[in-house]
């Protein structure tokens, strides 16, 4: 029989428990958001791994450590890792951070719940459905279905899986018996994660068809309409197209009306991936982005990041559906007895596990309620807002300067350039000339790093050597740090 009394642990003293999230808490406030976010402080610390490994001291050992050891070991683990609220980090879609998603962040953590049914997560359940209701009514959708998932890859992932359900929906059992060869169609420019889907779903890399782009990066409609007359040709069936609204590089939007009337004509699913943007319900720059985004109404889903624009944090990232069929517990549901019993006290259609693949399922939707609790719409409209005018300027002080050289003129928060040394400048006639500038970006990349002074990405790009990609996220930036990203390029290209 069990003692009544706690165990000698540490597991049973629960104020040294509270003493140590206590300081845990003290050093994430000291050097995670107030040194984090400095402009004075490094965006990294850069070193090898080997040493890294060294540093942290990773080994798993038998004997526990003390509370002093674990802070430090907290302090380190900080010290070491990027900074992505950081001012200066522009490496990813993603970046800064936003208190009141934090704070939501810490008590999902906290609470350590799993969002699969009512009865032990009643709260967040009720929320989840009214962030999705809120999120489906900026697409344009009074009614409809929708889940968060563990990233916008899975969101596509998801998206395609559902199509072919739609179409096939002896596949849940059968498997791919049931099926055809089918084909799905996206643009050259699509994220990676339409490809791995279709080999992870059992569709094979072969059945999605690459649909030209134009010199902006946005579907070319016509191909897409050649693209599904050759796949029939060939003995495929067409089920899908995923378009894209804000391209991972160029932030290129496909032009969605003319695609919706490509997928009506051959009863095909939409899809159209936003998960690097904010929707035009938060007007944007109004009517720019308004036009660009006019026809996600006509979408069958939708893939939308509030982690990246709107900084909620990772992750948080949303599948949204039109349909009000049930389709996606149709489509994933198993009606596990342990989980998912019909007899229950309340109603059953609140336990929403069924419909996912995952079992778990962690809370994502406190971070962007509570963020929207304390900023409303009007305060994200504006976050969104400034981060438009500060690609702007960045684009105007970059034409301004000897040595920048767009790769085009942006048309979302995505601002792709070269930075050209001057041993290059005046020489773009020359045979060699793209193949030098190509290198340029990695060699200021390692500088910046190890200098720890900022941090963007870069990347080729089709017959387009290696340029950098801006992103205009964090919404702490300030013109300040604009100049400081073009100073900075400047000062560590000199001697190239």
């Amino acid at each position: 029989m069990a003692d009544s009394k706690p165990l000698c642990s540490r597991d049973g003293d629960p104020m040294a428990a509270e003493a140590l999230l206590r300081d845990v808490f003290g050093i994430i406030v000291d050097e995670v958001i107030r040194k984090g976010t400095s402009a004075s402080e490094k965006v990294c610390e850069w070193k090898e791994p080997e040493e890294l490994k060294q540093l942290l001291d990773l080994e798993l050992r038998n004997q526990g450590e003390a509370s002093e050891q674990i802070l430090a070991r907290c302090r380190a683990v900080i010290r070491y890792s990027v900074k992505t609220c950081h001012p200066r980090f522009f490496n990813q879609l993603f970046s800064g951070w936003d208190p009141h998603a934090l704070a939501g962040r810490i008590v999902t953590e906290s609470l350590n719940t799993s969002q699969y049914t009512y009865e032990i997560a009643p709260v967040f359940v009720l929320m989840e459905e009214e962030v999705l209701k809120k999120l489906r009514a900026l697409v344009g959708w009074s009614s409809g279905d929708g889940v968060f998932c563990p990233g916008g890859s899975i969101s596509n992932m998801y998206a395609v899986n559902l199509a072919r359900y739609q179409r096939y929906p002896d596949c849940k059992q059968r498997g791919l018996r049931a099926l055809p060869p089918l084909a799905l169609f996206t643009s050259k420019e699509c994220h990676y994660s339409i490809k791995k889907g279709a080999a992870f779903l059992g569709l094979g890399t072969d059945s999605v068809r690459i649909v030209k782009t134009d010199e902006r990066g946005k579907m070319i409609p016509e191909d897409l309409e050649r693209q599904i007359g050759l796949a029939e040709a060939e003995g495929a069936v067409p089920f899908l197209v995923s378009a894209t609204s804000g391209t991972t590089v160029l932030g290129a939007f496909d032009p969605l009306e003319a695609i919706a009337d490509v997928c009506q004509r051959h009863g095909l699913w939409l899809h159209v991936d936003v998960s690097e943007t904010w929707r035009r319900g938060l007007r944007l720059r109004s009517s720019q982005l308004t036009r660009l985004c006019s026809a996600h109404p006509r979408a069958d889903s939708v893939a939308w990041n509030p982690h990246k624009l709107l900084t909620a944090g990772l992750q948080c990232s949303a599948l949204l559906l039109r349909d009000t069929s049930n389709l996606l517990r149709r489509c994933h549901g198993s009606q596990a007895s342990y989980l998912f019993q019909q007899d229950k006290f309340y109603d059953v259609a609140l336990d929403t596990g069924d419909k996912v693949v995952q079992c778990g399922r962690r809370v994502d939707c406190l971070k962007l309620w509570l963020m929207w609790k304390a900023q409303g719409g009007q305060g994200l409209e504006r976050r969104v807002d400034q981060a438009f005018a500060l690609a702007w300027y960045l684009v105007e002080e970059l034409k301004k300067r000897e040595g920048f050289e767009l790769v085009m003129e942006p048309e979302f928060v995505n601002v792709c350039f070269w930075f050209v040394p001057p041993s290059l400048r005046g020489r773009q006639k020359c045979p060699d000339y793209s193949e030098r500038l190509a290198k340029v970006a990695p060699v200021l990349k390692e500088r910046m790093v190890k200098a720890g002074s900022m941090m963007i990405g870069y990347q080729p790009h089709g017959t387009r050597g290696n340029f950098f990609r801006m992103v205009v996220a964090n919404p702490a930036l300030t013109r300040a740090d604009m100049d400081f990203l073009l100073n900075e390029l400047e000062r560590l290209g000199q001697d190239l």
